[in-house]
């Protein structure tokens, strides 16, 4: 039996859509999901309750999906997935629309995920990760489009080369993917067109 949705489906997905874009659109800024959302919602381990609230308001029969090893080996997560969203899965990271990381310090390299194009910068690969840590104030140092002046966030567990990559991912602005930060109850973006350096 699969495990329940969203229990409001409009209002949650619209309260989550507006927390996801507006983190976007203001890098280091660190919003709350849906102070209801966790009332019906109920994905299979290892799912979060951020990651799936992200792809059931996120992902639709047209959005490929990438998930990580940690979700990819649980049958009930693609199952659930599939259901709820209607989302293809795809086992190649540079056809996703989205990808799933559970395990954020295994995450293969941003350059393995699509870019976009120059003429379809929008055809990119948005990586959603759920995070242990996620503090704003402290920890990488974030500047760019949306941040007055500098940003700090704390962000773990992240792979070693992490802001190496996240710099390389900047260079080629327009093109690159972009980055939506989870944690328990908590939500952060980080666009291809912030710099991040470390502290």
């Amino acid at each position: 039996m699969l495990a329940p949705g969203l229990a409001d489906p409009v209002h949650d997905a619209q309260g989550t859509f507006r927390a996801v874009m507006d983190v976007l659109a203001r890098p280091g800024q660190v919003r709350a999901l849906t102070p209801g959302l966790a009332a019906g919602l109920a994905p299979p381990e290892p799912l979060t309750l951020e990651l799936a609230a992200v792809a059931l308001t996120l992902t639709d029969a047209d959005t490929p999906v990438w998930l990580d090893a940690a979700l990819a080996a649980v049958p009930a997560v693609a199952a659930y997935l599939r259901f709820h969203t209607g989302a293809p899965l795809t086992d190649d990271p540079a056809r996703a629309a989205f990808a799933l990381i559970r395990d954020p310090a295994r995450c293969p390299p941003l350059s393995r995920f699509a870019p976009g194009t120059p003429a379809y910068p929008d055809t990119s690969t948005t990586l959603v990760l759920a995070l242990d840590t996620l503090i704003p104030g402290t920890g990488l140092r974030l500047s760019g489009p949306g941040i007055r002046g500098e940003a700090r966030m704390a962000l773990a567990p992240l792979p070693e080369t992490f802001a190496t990559q996240l710099a390389a991912n900047r260079a080629d602005f327009p093109l690159g993917v972009d980055l939506i930060l989870s944690a328990p109850g908590r939500v952060a973006g980080l666009p291809r067109s912030t710099v991040v350096t470390e502290a």
